[in-house]
């Protein structure tokens, strides 16, 4: 399972998926808010990935139910890294 989470981690196309459901956030939490899209599009990402990717095409209801949990785990640890260096910049820009 450490290994699962790890090499979620440092998937670039994970990283990028969250990267721009942030991006996306920002632009439109006047609207929204943060938490509840944020929330849901961690959880999208972490169901979506291991769904369409052919990389673990045989995979049984419980090794995909903890792929899926690595998956939520991982996006909010990627999630926070981005969220904290918004909140320094913007408080270097002030």
């Amino acid at each position: 399972m450490l290994e699962t989470l790890v090499s979620q981690l440092i998937d670039p196309f994970r990283m990028g998926l969250i990267l721009f459901l942030f991006l996306t956030a920002l632009r439109t939490r006047a609207a929204m808010g943060l938490a509840m899209p944020l929330g849901l599009g961690v959880i999208f990402v972490a169901i979506l990935l291991p769904l369409t990717t052919g990389a673990n095409t045989v995979m049984d209801n419980g090794a995909r139910l903890t792929t899926i949990a690595c998956g939520i785990v991982s996006n909010a640890i990627i999630l926070g890294c981005f969220v904290s260096a918004w909140a320094v910049w913007t408080k270097v820009r002030q």
